[in-house]
């Protein structure tokens, strides 16, 4: 199993010979309803799309992860699994092969990798996005991704996981609270499923941002604490921070 991260939420994922582009932000800016003096993202180094992509995995409908000028470019024809609200997006930019998955339904692409949707981050009133548990149905290796850290109780019911996906950091807004949680969810989400590995995602990167949010956004907390948060709770996981581009061999 191979993982690259493409900064922000974005990963290129290869298992069982299929190249999966999860949540891609490739082209263009990021922002969130038209309003840049809110936030706007840009990529400092522009990096060329994947080729021969299978099928994109989408989390969410917001822009950082159904990102509609990264949709736009992007071959309508290819499969898409995504969450309901991502795959009104997709549907609306004229997609043709969609599926979509709620909480606990499960999706197996081409007889070799299974997809189960999660419950996962909080994005409206009542409005309750994915996470994904990936298997490969050949090899047993598999993926947990969440890309905001706010991991279900559910998960507690899962087999172990070879590999997560999610923040390793805390990024909060004073007087509301975290939009992104790590550190301690991040052990506890460990101790629920027993990876291997833990990859760092939706932090850092090579992007920068403008607007209103960048100064309310607050970090917290930094991936040497979450290596002794990890010890402390004797649990023995390779804690990895990717950097984008970088190509990472997963092994079993």
């Amino acid at each position: 199993m191979q993982l690259t991260w493409l900064d922000s939420n974005s990963w290129l994922i290869e298992m069982s010979n299929t190249r999966i582009l999860l949540d891609p932000w490739l082209v263009g800016s990021l922002v969130f309803g038209n309003l840049k003096w809110l936030l706007e993202g840009k990529k400092k180094t522009s990096r060329p799309i994947p080729d021969n992509i299978d099928f994109i995995l989408l989390s969410q409908g917001l822009e950082d992860h159904a990102h509609p000028p990264t949709l736009k470019v992007l071959d309508h024809n290819l499969p898409v699994v995504a969450s309901v609200n991502a795959g009104k997006v997709c549907q609306d930019l004229g997609y043709t092969n969609i599926t979509t998955l709620k909480h606990n339904e499960s999706y197996i692409f081409n007889d070799k990798i299974q997809i189960d949707a999660i419950a996962g981050s909080p994005v409206g009133p009542g409005v309750i996005e994915n996470g994904y548990i990936l298997r490969d149905l050949v090899t047993g290796e598999s993926i947990y991704y969440e890309p905001h850290g706010f991991h279900s109780p559910n998960l507690q019911k899962q087999e172990s996981i070879t590999t997560i996906i999610t923040p390793l950091t805390n990024i909060k807004i004073p007087f509301l609270g975290p939009v992104i949680k790590g550190q301690e969810t991040a052990v506890e989400v460990c101790r629920w499923l027993n990876p291997q590995y833990i990859l760092s995602t939706a932090a850092g990167g090579d992007i920068d941002f403008d607007g209103l949010l960048v100064n309310l956004l607050k970090p917290d907390g930094t991936i040497e604490r979450l290596r002794n948060l990890l010890k402390e709770a004797n649990l023995f996981v390779n804690v990895i921070e990717p950097q984008p581009g970088e190509k990472i061999v997963i092994t079993k």
